[in-house]
């Protein structure tokens, strides 16, 4: 039986400012050793109901949805958003790294670019830039990462229209990708925004734009299987620099057969308790076992943005990870031979 699940969704305002309150020994470490919170599939609190199936979709899916839409599309809907907060909300909430997923519609004639999770959302890559634009002109002291990926029907023009929109929109608050992006860096420089890019050839051309971030994403029904893999890709070793460890879980059509009045946001918030837990655990920094972004579902509800803004409190550079903290414990005990 299931029990009560937690709806409410609050902005805590708190945070819109976070990183320019951070103390000044931080400063001067890149944000690539930080720990830095973020949405997973940012967007899809606009999805468009009425939109086509993203051509990315396999053709299964496609075939029912046109068949028998009235069952499929509420189905597609409910297993889609990941999110309800907007761009400007998350920002304001202390989201800091932005996972978008940019798509153009099949058969449309115009330049216009979407974002996309299964289907296509209401507004435009464009109108969602000058957004966020428009938030960090009164937030000067605030760093937001755009991580563009997963394109969907993308031709190389459009790769360029793309890019020159990013740049123009922008402009000198772009840092590029030979700048050590540390917060004291950034602010000397006026640089807030930090632009990972999905596509080879547009990377080679444009200094502006970084390298694909990894996302250790589990593929997990589970909360505990989800731990467990993140637990393991921290055994291997962090990447040297950004990189996000997403605590979304994933359905697959043997749990949604099995839930059928289940959806992504229940099965979210029914994780956040462990979840949390495992947060308040970790350590951000350049050691083998330490964080750096972590992204997740539904971050207006519980304390998550908050929860990963705090773990910036263990770093006390030099930083140590726990695991060498214990193991200094433990010498300290010893007897001197």
């Amino acid at each position: 039986m299931e029990g009560p699940l937690q709806t409410f969704v609050h902005v805590c305002h708190e945070n819109g400012q976070w990183m320019s309150q951070l103390p000044e020994k931080l400063w001067d470490i890149p944000l690539y050793n930080l720990a830095l919170p973020g949405s997973h599939d940012t967007m899809t609190y606009c999805l468009d109901k009425s939109s086509a199936v993203s051509g990315n979709e396999s053709k299964l899916v496609k075939f029912l949805n046109k068949c028998l839409p009235c069952i499929v599309r509420p189905i597609i809907m409910k297993w889609s958003i990941t999110q309800v907060l907007t761009v400007t909300e998350q920002l304001e909430a202390g989201v800091r790294y932005l996972d978008f997923r940019i798509a153009h519609k099949a058969n449309d004639p115009s330049m216009n670019l979407y974002f996309v999770h299964m289907v296509y959302t209401t507004v435009t890559v464009q109108d969602i830039l000058w957004q966020i634009l428009r938030w960090l002109e009164t937030h000067p002291q605030e760093v937001v990462i755009i991580a563009c990926r997963n394109f969907d029907g993308l031709t190389r023009r459009l790769h360029n229209h793309l890019v020159a929109c990013i740049k123009e929109i922008f402009q000198c608050k772009l840092c590029p990708r030979n700048v050590v992006p540390t917060l004291r860096t950034m602010w000397h420089l006026g640089h807030q925004v930090i632009v990972s890019y999905e596509e080879e050839v547009e990377l080679g051309k444009h200094c502006e734009l970084w390298p694909p971030i990894p996302y250790w994403w589990g593929n997990k029904t589970s909360t505990r299987a989800l731990i467990r893999y993140l637990e393991r890709m921290k055994r291997m070793g962090r990447p040297g620099k950004f990189f996000v460890a997403g605590i979304n879980l994933t359905e697959n059509l043997r749990y949604i057969l099995v839930h059928p009045f289940g959806s992504l946001k229940k099965m979210t918030l029914r994780s956040l308790p462990c979840l949390k837990i495992w947060i308040k655990q970790q350590y951000p920094g350049p050691k083998r076992k330490c964080i750096n972004i972590i992204a997740g579902d539904f971050i207006g509800n519980n304390d998550f943005v908050k929860d990963v803004i705090e773990l910036n409190t263990k770093i006390n550079p030099p930083l140590l990870c726990q695991s060498e903290v214990e193991q200094i414990a433990f010498n300290s005990q010893l007897p001197n031979l």
